[in-house]
């Protein structure tokens, strides 16, 4: 069985199995791509012998609607970060933005976050964060499909980005305040797509 859950904020993805396994017991449960806990939106779940296929998911393209704070930076590159770094929002109109959000298309190598699942050395990057390691950051190509601006009021952007796997939108966030001539970090994130796979009907509705 495969499902299609609309993951709420302030969870984890596997919470999310957590709460499934009370409705599937005894049945091994696993999801194709990981939301950080405050993002929301489409999880693909793999249930019973259907969690073989989740590996197909995995590489698939997929979409988010983010919105972005520019003025502030955090240590991990989204708003429940501690903020290290303010500096001033330059006055922008909406041909600049579109502009710059243009200039994120294509294959270009960023930063990866600090505070992410990727391992170092056999061990989450995430991890060696908390304990006050010194991280250097690997980079990545990441590929942005595009970038369309949806809304704003300066300082706050609301883009709608179409990316390939791998893309971390909290990346691209910071990169795009760095265009602007100050900083950004993510204040709220929405996976609205995965491949074909989009949030609507037929989605299943976590309970308590």
């Amino acid at each position: 069985m495969i499902l299609l859950i609309d993951k709420p904020a302030g969870i984890t993805s596997y919470d999310v199995i957590r709460k499934l396994k009370h409705k599937y017991p005894g049945q091994k449960i696993g999801h194709a791509g990981t939301l950080d806990p405050n993002a929301t939106g489409l999880l693909i779940i793999g249930v019973g012998s259907d969690t073989k296929k989740l590996t197909q998911f995995l590489k698939l393209d997929k979409e988010y609607e983010a919105t972005i704070l520019l003025g502030q930076k955090t240590d991990t590159g989204d708003i429940d970060g501690k903020v290290i770094l303010e500096k001033g929002v330059p006055s922008l109109d909406k041909a600049e933005i579109i502009k710059q959000l243009k200039n994120l298309e294509g294959n270009n190598e960023y930063e990866l976050p600090v505070y992410s699942a990727i391992k170092q050395n056999g061990e989450p990057l995430y991890k060696k964060a908390r304990r006050g390691d010194v991280v250097i950051a690997p980079k990545r190509i990441m590929q942005v499909h595009s970038a369309e601006l949806k809304d704003y009021t300066v300082p706050i952007l609301k883009v709608v980005f179409k990316v390939g796997s791998g893309t971390y939108i909290r990346s691209l966030a910071e990169v795009l305040g760095e265009m602007f001539g100050t900083v950004a970090t993510l204040k709220e994130l929405r996976r609205t797509k995965i491949g074909e796979y989009e949030l609507g009907k037929g989605m299943e509705v976590l309970g308590d």
